[in-house]
């Protein structure tokens, strides 16, 4: 069963290695867990639902628990506590897009709240409403999950837009075809809510970002619905499609999809090699990308993500057989590890390694054990989310920022970034560990993603405290570099304050005028995206 308080199925249960216990002991000190409540007692604190009377609403207080907030930090705080700043009156749980049309309207009546969910997953507040003098009600896509059509003659599948991950490669599967599409919440996002936060999946590299993916659909806006067509192509005026991606439940609520596909490669392989250093990794992704070399991913991890990486997924007697064989290579603790895929049929993937090897032994690349690493990347790539379980058992919070940014900027940033994390706590004496991987690269500029631990406080309030310091640090970082607030999380409540830095004062206007066209009542999903705060801000005089 999904875990009320935290990622995923609570079946899986992901421990801490000795040697991460020992690492966690070495960077952090001591550390101390902070009690977590039960189910029950959360329950016991949920207020009376204010919702008016629908066939379609389930009131009881652990389905609106279950509903009440997605996985940022500030989330997760709230489900461990049990002290929830804002509970749903009511969870609906429809089936068609005319249910959620009867929804909207019944909502304009009824003067309440919506907020759409799709698999929680969201790790920059978009789930978790704040008080309103309104009741509020949360969509949940949950049962729009079936494959609806297929046009194979244009490879167009159209799905309900609740479909999760697996679910939806499954059912394409079954016809030879794939989206193509794998975030790390791949096991419980949701088709349309990749759609509307521009998600981006590991194999991007082939398969495109969301947007590439994202061919038309259907939107139920409380001023009506609105179709967006299917089409290659058009030079008919802005692209409709580009107001509902990234649109983050703010225009209305996103029922149905229609995706690119692609059919089954006939083969698919993962490898890593070893860089001497990230100056010569960073510099061979570059030149890959540049080259049009049609890999179908890439991870360049940093020398510290690199030694973390290593001794998760190499046993220790191994991992001491591997060090020994580094230094045979010539590679120090510096080197980094680059991991890759090559998919489509087996004569492009054997010509494609070929290609890959020539750029990156340009770059001084070594070998070492490259097919095993590769797939044992592949076969732990949803895992990462579970860590959290465990580390927060252990006293340790963690979480994660990313960013995208030209190749020119990337560098300098890089060099900043960690040691602006890790010096965010410096004036209370509280460390924190970081490390950084590139994971989505463009001929333009690439992706940067950073981890982040810290010891949590002795209280719930403390701790969230240290959080904001921490994520201010690195949101700040980031925009004073030139990246975007976010490459593939969104922007939700978190990252609303620095979006006006990225798109201007006209540019927010012109936001803040789209939305009154769809949602004149400021009705749906309220204070993503734009909050009324920001908006304020960013007036043109």
């Amino acid at each position: 069963m999904r875990r009320w308080n935290g990622w995923g199925d609570d079946t899986h249960q992901a421990e801490l290695a000795d040697f991460a216990k020992a690492l966690i002991a070495e960077l952090l000190g001591e550390t101390h867990p902070l009690s977590d409540a039960t189910l029950q007692s959360a329950i016991e604190r949920v207020p009376a639902s204010r919702a008016p009377d629908h066939p379609l609403l389930d009131k009881t207080p652990s389905t609106r628990i279950r509903h009440a907030s997605g996985q940022s930090f500030s989330d997760w705080l709230q489900m461990r506590s049990g002290m929830f700043e804002n509970i749903p009156d009511a969870v609906a749980f429809p089936e068609t897009s005319q249910q959620i049309r009867e929804l909207m309207d019944w909502a304009a009546q009824q003067d309440v709240i919506l907020v759409p969910y799709g698999g929680g997953t969201s790790v920059v507040g978009h789930l978790a409403c704040p008080a309103s003098g309104k009741p509020q009600i949360t969509i949940a896509l949950t049962r729009m999950n079936r494959l609806l059509d297929f046009d194979k003659e244009s490879q167009i599948a159209t799905f309900g837009a609740g479909v999760r991950g697996p679910d939806l490669e499954a059912q394409l599967a079954a016809i030879g075809y794939t989206l193509g599409h794998f975030p790390q919440s791949f096991e419980l996002s949701t088709a349309g809510g990749w759609v509307v936060t521009r998600s981006s999946g590991q194999q991007s590299l082939r398969y495109g970002r969301i947007e590439q993916l994202f061919a038309g659909g259907t939107l139920e806006t409380p001023k009506g619905t609105l179709e967006i067509p299917s089409l290659p192509a058009s030079s008919a005026g802005p692209d409709l499609r580009e107001m509902v991606l990234g649109s983050e439940g703010t225009l209305g609520i996103l029922t149905e999809v229609k995706l690119r596909v692609t059919p089954l490669a006939e083969a698919e392989q993962f490898y890593t090699v070893f860089m001497p250093d990230w100056e010569s990794g960073v510099a061979a992704v570059q030149a890959i990308t540049q080259g049009r070399v049609p890999l179908s991913m890439m991870r360049l991890s940093n020398a510290t993500e690199t030694d973390v990486s290593l001794k998760l997924a190499v046993p220790e007697k191994k991992l001491s057989k591997l060090n020994m064989l580094f230094k045979l290579k010539g590679l120090t603790d510096q080197k980094c590890m680059l991991t890759f895929g090559l998919t489509g049929s087996k004569k492009q993937v054997s010509v494609n390694l070929k290609l890959a090897n020539t750029y990156l032994k340009q770059h001084g690349a070594k070998r070492v054990l490259s097919k095993m690493l590769g797939d044992k990347w592949k076969e732990g790539r949803f895992k990462g989310p579970y860590l959290r379980h465990p580390l927060w058992e252990h006293g340790v919070g963690v979480d994660t920022f990313e960013t995208a940014m030209d190749w020119s900027a990337l560098r300098p940033y890089i060099n900043v970034v960690e040691q602006s994390v890790t010096k965010a706590l410096k004036e209370q004496g509280i460390p924190v560990f970081a490390f950084t991987h590139l994971s989505h690269v463009y001929p333009q500029g690439s992706s940067a993603y950073t981890t982040y631990l810290f010891p949590v406080a002795s209280t719930y309030e403390e701790t969230l405290e240290r959080w904001k310091i921490i994520k201010k640090v690195a949101s700040e970082t980031v925009v004073a570099h030139g990246g975007t607030i976010s490459h593939q999380h969104g922007v939700g409540r978190d990252h609303a304050p620095y979006l006006p830095a990225e798109k201007g004062v006209l540019g927010m206007s012109a936001l803040k005028a789209l939305s009154n066209n769809f949602d004149p009542d400021h009705r749906m999903n309220p204070g993503v995206l734009i909050s009324e705060e920001t908006v304020g801000n960013t007036e043109p005089a």
